[in-house]
């Protein structure tokens, strides 16, 4: 190599220096290394340090096309050294207001997401329920009308057929109309028997499911 490309490789590696240890600051203040896993952190290491020798050996493929000298490495810890007493300081503050402005964009930008649309897409959702529910229960209160309209039609209408069954009923034999009497009276207590037995059927099953 000339005197002019080992000046340049020296100044290149103490430059890489400099980045080394605001790579390592910015690592370590991204990482949070006791909130991670270990094997976590043992991955992010191992990719941290295999990027950090390729971005390395890219310099000094740029500057000297890629031949290292040991002197090299004290021009790297010349610059680190160089970083730690002089630029860390300043780098932590500028790093440090930088993530304070990024969290300030990302929330702002989410807030005027959620502005501009989820709460449109949610006021329009919340009104076309509203006036989904609306309409049903209009459309309940019009059935219910028309079938009591029907009820009290077909109610009318059977009214002969009543007073005729009255009448008749008037000429059926005693015994007879004790006999038709319990019929009806068992079927009525059959299916209120069962009619029970559904309302407990489904009370266990409502229990049974909000387990």
């Amino acid at each position: 190599m000339t005197l002019t490309t080992q000046f340049y490789t020296m100044l290149a590696m103490i430059g890489m220096g400099s980045w080394l240890g605001a790579a390592l600051d910015m690592y370590g203040r991204f990482l949070q290394r006791p909130k991670r896993a270990r094997w976590f952190v043992f991955l992010n290491d191992i990719m941290f340090w295999v990027l950090q020798g390729l971005a390395f050996f890219y310099v000094l493929l740029l500057v000297n096309e890629g031949e290292l000298r040991i002197y090299l490495f004290l021009a790297i810890l010349c610059g680190y050294a160089a970083y730690r007493s002089l630029i860390q300081t300043l780098f932590l503050k500028i790093l440090d207001f930088a993530i304070r402005v990024f969290v300030l964009l990302y929330r702002g930008v989410i807030n005027l997401g959620q502005l501009v649309i989820l709460k449109p897409v949610l006021g329009l959702f919340q009104l076309a329920l509203a006036i989904v529910t609306g309409i049903a229960g209009m459309l309940l209160k019009l059935a219910r009308g028309l079938l009591l309209f029907i009820y009290s039609i077909v109610k009318i209408l059977l009214l002969p057929f009543k007073w005729m069954m009255m009448l008749l009923w008037n000429f059926v034999p005693g015994f007879l109309k004790k006999y038709i009497l319990r019929t009806l009276s068992f079927c009525a207590g059959f299916l209120k028997r069962r009619k029970n037995m559904f309302v407990r059927l489904w009370s266990w099953t409502k229990q049974f499911l909000k387990k």
